[in-house]
């Protein structure tokens, strides 16, 4: 008998990740790749020419175009800080208020405040809007009935309102995705830590924040980069309320309704698909060093907190 046996070959595993990395590299990474190849060309005189890096020149350098750029994503950072600091806080919020073993009903509460992610944007952008508006709207009436419709603003009419507004409305449909997330992290606490955190007099809010916050740092780590790649990724809400001009004069344009004209063209606007696909290009490099920059640098200052 032989003292070293010939490794298994493992062939089931090839088999099992064989469609979905089929899948993922028709739908994803060859488009990508095609993405990336477009952005290095032009349409001069109806030819197709390689241009390099000219058309990366002309959106960063060129007044016009720049000033498009930066302003969609100023926009793209203020609608990500929105959902940084209203929506994964609530969602954390609602998690920790779910879990208690005291309250009734928790099953129902969940389901309720997740229906709206499976909701369309379209219905969501729609209704909103019709919610809100100034003529036919129930927002002034229902402000009006408690004494308050002094604070009332057509708040999508408005430059200054419009892309906070569309932030919150954006927290509203996909605060249950956090929620559930935490919710789950919470519940897979083993419960010897939270018995001994008790016997040690640590209960109530102390609990959660000295014992169950720190345990679930690296989901809320994931739920950051996640929301980060969401909203860098958003389109459909911006497009449903306020179309692809994202008014009211661009307030509301952030990468992909910028990226979207330039690509397809709207209005008088021609199409372009080669600086569109540059936009998509520097929308894929953002997300691209963000992702890299919590894998390298924030993950691993999270790890000591896993169990």
């Amino acid at each position: 008998m032989t003292s070293s046996m010939t490794p298994k070959r493992r062939w089931h595993i090839i088999v099992f990740l064989a469609p979905a990395v089929l899948i993922y590299t028709t739908v994803m990474i060859i488009p990508l790749f095609a993405t990336l190849r477009l952005s290095m060309f032009a349409e001069i005189n109806n030819t197709r020419v390689w241009v390099g890096l000219e058309n990366f020149r002309t959106l960063f350098g060129d007044a016009v175009w720049s000033t498009q750029f930066w302003n969609a994503l100023a926009n793209n950072a203020w609608f990500f800080i929105i959902h940084m600091l209203v929506q994964n806080p609530i969602g954390i919020l609602i998690a920790a208020i779910l879990s208690s073993s005291r309250l009734r009903f928790s099953a129902l509460y969940r389901s309720a405040i997740f229906i709206p992610t499976i909701l369309s944007f379209v219905i969501v952008g729609f209704a909103w809007k019709l919610i809100l508006s100034p003529i036919w709207g129930i927002a002034p009436g229902m402000l009006d009935s408690v004494g308050l419709k002094f604070l009332y603003q057509p708040w999508l009419g408005k430059e200054q309102y419009a892309l906070t507004t569309l932030g919150l409305i954006s927290v509203w449909q996909f605060v249950g995705i956090p929620m559930m997330l935490i919710y789950a992290a919470l519940l897979s606490i083993p419960d010897e830590i939270l018995e001994a955190a008790e016997c040690e007099g640590i209960t109530g809010m102390a609990l959660f924040w000295k014992i169950k916050l720190p345990l679930i740092l690296p989901s809320i780590g994931i739920i950051s980069i996640l929301t980060f790649v969401g909203n860098f990724n958003a389109f459909d809400l911006i497009y449903a309320a306020q179309g692809a001009l994202a008014g009211p004069d661009y307030s509301t344009d952030i990468l992909g309704t910028f990226m979207y004209r330039t690509f397809f063209g709207f209005q008088l606007q021609l199409g372009d698909p080669h600086m569109g696909s540059a936009i998509a290009s520097a929308m894929f490099g953002i997300i691209l060093i963000g992702v890299c920059i919590y894998l390298f640098g924030i993950q691993r200052r999270l790890r000591h907190y896993q169990f």
